[in-house]
């Protein structure tokens, strides 16, 4: 009995002891906790976004992918299902759950180590702000003591808005609405159960139970939060089983995934934002507003690919992509073939697959998630030349072969991806708002913005510049000129003898300046451009934004042989679309900080408000009507599936088919369409301005212009209404009613173009926000600045 009473004394003793020792641990540790000013002045690092005009985001720069998300806009599925998952007695503990803490304490003793934890979501909320996630008793005294004070603190709710807002979940997603977004491009509202509890399975470990890594285990852990939220009566069997049996789809890529494809576009504004706001525009939140609407910017996007792909049938196909080691494949749907397609993921609607089979009669081919694709016949026409037993073997198609399919509206074909470049770019002429904006075929694959940075040659879609300097100088539409051979000698180029020709070598002799614009006949602008002067064309040129360096002032000219980009010939054609302003493009609206507060704005100057006036509105009314007859009977005549009357424009072939134009426009919509190799080389016979780049342009139109009414532009006063000598009628500049038309003929041997005087440019508006990223320029073939490589039409 004396010994039992010495046992329970000290028992008892060393209770007090310990109940001592913990006391005044808590009285020494107390003092020293932190403020919980972190927690109640939360400023979360949001990042940078970018939005279309009408509220689509296109694209996220930041470390940290966060989305913040009021308590009150969580639904209930989702916070019970991070309740069952962490916490359940989270609304009735006090910070730390004594139960869960002495349950997990026995389980660590008994197992010999600690295992086990008891982390409440308060805990959790304590330990992400403050602490570090080392495993010690200290450690773990300061975090039981930390979420004491923030329970006193805060209310229940404010700490779980908070943990929401904080955990991280993989994928560089903090936070769970951010975490919707980047696994299953779904706002929180819209998650169902399933999904919801895939979610709230992450916190425990991100990595191990990403659904897009490692889907196996976060199954398996997602069948764990669904039965204890069964258990907790969160919901109902029938959803329980329901849930369980949903098929869940998470994104593959991740947060790059948008509704929209504006990656081109969202690199622009990250450039200006971060220019304005240095590297606190990663974490503040600021919100980039862009002109693009996002119906025309997914038209510009889908067209561009639409144009490449096109070009790719029309010619050879390559071969394989890569290839595979099949060696321990078992069978037609072994899952060891999704793993081997892991490391090709897809590029938009072209996804890989791997030959399964192949010859000249059949291909097989698997695609992910196991569906098994037959090519017969027709189908193999694209690709035979790589089917035969003479194909180079590198590229040659065989099992295991990786190649890409994509689904057109005749069932699956197989494509591959462009090795061709292009470009597209979409401007209100009213205003200089970019409407959309496509810098290439993919912006994964190839960064380069075509649109902005890509200097080419124009060829003769540089040419109604050239005619609207000549309607300055005295010509009029129904002006003759000859359309005949030139030869010019190494004496009057200075260089090198020239004989520029027609694009389809024929020659009509003498016709209208409007006839000529509608054929792109060459020697008729060389003959226009040797009357009015090389050096005035030149200076004339930078009314429309054109750099006059990039232009020098020879014959050449005349073809299109300087340099331009597509965002500069979308300036320059809205002249013409505007009735003769020059407005400044610009892809920025603003800026907001998080909160929607506008912290810069880019001030406009329209067509209708400050924009300078450029050319005469009767000079701009004359060549809306010539490159109307471009689309009407000229070179554009593809442009009539289209079905309106207010479309004009002009294409552009240089020598050798080397870069491809289609600029053009309807009154409240100007679009610039390109084609060509990154290092320039031949697109292939054939590949015009109006085969190549002018279906992407009717493409693009096609679903912009959907609703918009034709707009047919009013005779402006000055113009009088004259009768040609063939009977057609035209218009003239008043004032020079039955004047004599010039001189357009070639200059005589050894006589040079006397260059002649213009006004400059008129100065171009300032926007607030800063300037567009300065074009970089491709490598471009050689051309002699004074010869010239001959552009076509």
């Amino acid at each position: 009995m004396r010994y039992a009473t010495y046992i329970f004394a000290i028992f008892i003793g060393l209770i007090l002891l310990a109940a001592a020792t913990v006391g005044l641990a808590v009285a020494f540790a107390w003092p020293k906790l932190p403020t919980l000013e972190a927690l109640t002045d939360y400023r979360p690092r949001i990042p940078l976004r970018v939005f279309t005009e009408d509220g689509q985001l296109i694209g996220e720069f930041g470390e940290e992918r966060r989305t913040f998300a009021k308590i009150q806009e969580v639904p209930a599925h989702m916070k019970n299902a991070v309740l069952a998952a962490e916490d359940d007695r989270f609304y009735e503990h006090g910070g730390v759950d004594i139960a869960g803490f002495l349950r997990a304490a026995v389980a660590n003793l008994t197992s010999g180590g600690k295992r086990q934890g008891a982390s409440t979501i308060t805990m959790q909320v304590a330990r992400n702000f403050f602490l570090t996630r080392e495993k010690s008793y200290s450690r773990k005294l300061y975090e039981i003591l930390l979420s004491i004070k923030i329970e006193k603190n805060l209310t229940k709710d404010q700490i779980l808005e908070l943990y929401f807002n904080q955990i991280y979940l993989g994928q560089r997603a903090y936070g769970f609405a951010a975490a919707s977004q980047i696994y299953y491009g779904k706002n929180l509202g819209q998650l169902n159960i399933a999904e919801a509890a895939m979610l709230a399975g992450l916190p425990k470990a991100p990595s191990a139970y990403n659904p897009i890594t490692n889907p196996a285990r976060a199954t398996l852990r997602q069948h764990y939060v669904l039965r204890r939220m069964k258990e907790l009566n969160f919901i109902t069997a029938a959803e329980y089983e329901d849930a369980l049996k949903a098929q869940l789809k998470p994104v593959r890529g991740g947060s790059e995934n948008y509704p929209v494809h504006g990656e081109y576009v969202a690199e622009m504004a990250r450039q200006m934002a971060v220019e304005q706001f240095k590297d606190a525009a990663y974490t503040a939140g600021v919100r980039v507003i862009t002109t693009v609407k996002a119906a025309d910017q997914e038209a510009a996007y889908l067209a561009l690919r639409r144009g490449l792909l096109d070009y790719e049938r029309r010619h050879a196909y390559r071969g394989a992509e890569a290839y595979v080691d099949m060696a321990g494949i078992k069978g037609d749907t072994d899952e060891q073939l999704d793993v081997l397609l892991e490391d090709f993921p897809d590029n938009g609607e072209m996804i890989p697959a791997i030959l399964l089979e192949a010859s000249s009669a059949r291909i097989r081919a698997y695609t992910r998630g196991g569906e098994v694709l037959e090519f017969t016949g027709q189908g193999l026409r694209f690709v035979s030349p790589m089917l035969a037993d003479n194909a180079a073997p590198a590229k040659r198609l065989r099992r295991g072969a990786v190649i890409r399919v994509a689904k057109g509206s005749k069932g699956w074909e197989i494509v591959q991806v462009p090795d061709v470049e292009g470009a597209f770019i979409a401007v209100d002429p009213q205003t200089g708002a970019v409407r959309a904006l496509a810098g290439g075929f993919d912006y994964n694959r190839n960064k380069f913005n075509h649109a902005t940075q890509a200097w080419r040659q124009p060829g003769s879609s540089f040419k109604p510049f050239i005619y609207s300097a000549a309607l300055e100088k005295g010509y009029t539409p129904s002006s003759i000129v000859d359309d005949a051979p030139l030869s010019f000698s190494s004496g009057q180029t200075g260089s090198q003898a020239w004989e520029p020709k027609n694009y389809d070598g024929k020659y009509e002799g003498p016709m209208s300046i409007r006839a000529a614009l509608a054929k792109s006949k060459n020697m008729v602008s060389i003959r226009l451009l040797n009357s009015i002067g090389p050096q005035y064309a030149q200076d004339y040129a930078a009314r429309f934004g054109f750099d006059p360096d990039k232009h020098p002032a020879y014959l050449t000219m005349a073809l299109g042989a300087g340099s331009v980009t597509p965002w500069q010939m979308a300036q320059a054609y809205s002249v013409f679309a505007n009735g003769g302003y020059r407005v400044q493009p610009f892809i920025v609206k603003e800026m907001q900080d998080s909160q929607g507060r506008v912290l810069a704005r880019t001030q406009i100057t329209s067509a209708s408000d400050g924009a300078p006036r450029v050319i005469d509105p009767r000079n701009a009314w004359l060549m809306d009507s010539m490159m109307k007859d471009v689309v009407r009977h000229g070179t554009a005549t593809k442009a009539l599936a289209l079905k309106r009357n207010d479309l004009a424009g002009k294409t552009g072939t240089t020598n050798e088919y080397v870069d491809a134009w289609f600029c053009g426009y309807q009154p409240s919509l100007v679009g610039i369409a390109w084609i060509g190799y990154d290092t320039p080389r031949k697109l292939g016979s054939g590949e015009t301005g109006g085969a190549a780049a002018l279906p992407v342009w009717i493409n693009f139109m096609a679903k912009a212009l959907q609703g918009v009414p034709e707009k047919i532009f009013e005779v402006p006063q000055g113009l009088v209404a004259v009768t040609t000598n063939d009977g057609r009628g035209d218009f003239v500049y008043e004032e020079r009613l039955g004047a004599p038309p010039p001189d357009a003929e070639a200059p005589a041997e050894g006589e040079a173009a006397a260059p002649q005087s213009a006004p400059g440019p008129a100065p171009a508006p300032s926007p607030v926000l800063p300037v567009q990223p300065q074009p970089t320029p491709l490598p471009r073939a050689p051309h002699n600045e004074v010869t010239g490589e001959v552009p076509r039409g």
